[in-house]
Formats: structure tokens, sequence, C-alpha cells
């Protein structure tokens, strides 16, 4: 059992939502068929660092190789692991100087082998750096803060959504949910809610600028008559999911946002980024895209 539970904890898996985290208990933290989503996702330095180290470990298993029969190598020094590494070196990335060179038979049958393995291991390598670098990716802007206020006399929430490139995201798609705190049926089921939000609008023609989306807390939404309190209480959470096809590439694109109790702030209202310039030009100011204020009072 002890050493079950140790199997368990070595086991766990941190999830991220946004700012929330989960541990994943029991699921492995890697396997090998998720290899090629690994390559993808991790950082530039750390995808270098592994193509860097296992080119060298490459190389350096070749060299033991070569090492394993003396004289296979003309030119070389006899028992040198320095000439041996750089001989690999320049059979893999098929170089070949000249003044070092394949003299028997098992060494010819090991460089042709290399030569393989090299030709596959830099397709692979070309392949996964242009598939990182291909990758639709968005910039998207979302405010750090949601609203509840007052809108044309309904409670609303809000928050805002801006595109951080020049490009356009043409058929801009957004959707909102609310995940509840857990709830026992009577049957004894522990089930955690998610349930979908509507919008006063879901979706755009195009998204170049910003966007306040919005959700009236009326007698159908889940949050009807909820306190800050409540909503505390149940532990909720604004899931938003955001889609749209990249213009410049073709390509849809994804993101996404999490609002958790102490990002909802009540009863104040996001500031004007949206303004005109004496000589008629529009301008917007992210520098205030996050910033709320005290509502109007008439």
């Amino acid at each position: 059992m002890k050493e079950r539970t140790r199997q368990n904890k070595r086991k766990n898996l941190i999830k991220g939502i946004g700012p929330v985290q989960f541990v994943s208990l029991g699921l492995p933290h890697f396997h090998w068929s998720d290899l090629y989503h690994l390559l993808l996702t991790i950082s530039w330095c750390q995808f270098f660092g592994i193509v860097g180290l296992m080119y060298l470990a490459t190389n350096f298993l070749f060299a033991l190789a070569y090492l394993a029969i003396p004289d296979g190598i003309a030119n070389a020094q006899p028992g040198s692991l320095k000439d041996a590494f750089f001989f690999s070196i320049q059979t893999m990335a098929t170089i070949g100087y000249g003044s070092m060179y394949p003299t028997i038979a098992y060494t010819h049958i090991l460089v042709a082998f290399e030569a393989l393995f090299g030709l596959l291991g830099f397709a692979m390598a070309t392949g996964l750096t242009y598939a990182r670098f291909s990758k639709p990716t968005a910039r998207v802007l979302f405010s750090r803060v949601a609203t509840i206020c007052p809108y044309n006399g309904v409670p609303t929430l809000m928050f805002r959504v801006a595109n951080q490139r020049t490009n356009w995201i043409v058929e801009a798609q957004i959707r909102v949910s609310v995940l509840l705190n857990e709830e026992i049926t009577t049957e004894g089921h522990s089930v955690r809610r998610l349930q979908d939000l509507k919008l006063v609008r879901s979706q755009t023609p195009m998204l170049a600028l910003s966007w306040m989306v919005m959700h009236q807390i009326d007698e159908t939404s889940p949050l009807y008559r909820m306190t800050s309190q409540e909503l505390e209480a149940v532990d909720f959470q604004i899931v938003v999911m955001l889609t749209g096809l990249d213009d410049l590439l073709s390509q849809t694109i994804h993101a996404r946002q999490v609002y958790i109790a102490e990002n909802v702030l009540w009863d104040v209202r996001f500031v004007d980024v949206l303004y005109r310039t004496p000589d008629g030009q529009r301008h917007i100011d992210y520098t205030h895209f996050h910033d709320v204020a005290p509502l109007l009072t008439r």
C-alpha cells in the first residue's frame, strides 16, 4: 500500500486553467507517444537544448563504435576519442573533408548507418523547427479583470478583448461559461457544473481593435441574484474561449482566459480607450485597457 502511494505521488501531474491549477493523481508525466507534442510545446531554449544534447550524444556513441576496432579511420590517431568524435560529426553532416576516411569494411558499414541516421535526424529536426515556426498562434489581449455593473438598468458581466497584432481575426467567435462549485445530487453524485452564458454578442465579422464582451445577468442567467460573497463561496470561475481565422495565414487560432472571483470587480466600469483627436482621427489607447473607474452618476 505504501509503495503504491509513493508511485502515485511520483506520477502527479499539474494542469493549469488560467490562474487555477489542479494536481492530477495517477497520470504519468510523459509518454513516448506524446514526444512530438512535447517537442512542439516546450520553450525554444529547451527545444534547442534537447536537439543539441541528442546531436552530441549520438556523435559520442558513434565515436565509441569507431574506436571498437583499431585502425578503422585513416589519418586518425590510434585510440583517439577526439578524432573519432570529429570524424563522426563529418560523417553525420556529410561534410567529408577527406583528411580522415574509413579504411576497413566495419568502418564503411558504420559510416553508411551513420549517414542514414544523420539524414533522418536532420530531416526530423528541420521538420520540427518548421512546425514550431508555422504553428498558428494568437496574440489576444484579455482585460485582467471583469466587471459586474448596471448596463441599461440590467446587471451585466463585462470584460474586454483586443487583437494585439496588426492583422484581422475574421469570423471571431467567443464562448463564455461559468464553472460553479461541486453539488451533491439526491443519489450522492458529486458534480461540478459548467454552464454557458448567453452573450449580448458572441461573434464579430472581424476583430481588429477592441471588443467588449457582455453577459446580462437576468432571470435566465446562472448568476442571477448572486452576490460577490456567494460567488466566492461557490468558488466560481468564468472560462472564456475565443476562436477565429487569421486573415494572413488563413488558419484557425485559439485563445483562452479564466476569471476567478477575485478577478471580478463590482459596481465599476471600464475606462474608455477609444477617442477622437481634433483632426478627426480615431485612436485607441491600450495603456488604459485594464483600467476601471467608478460608475457615472447623473
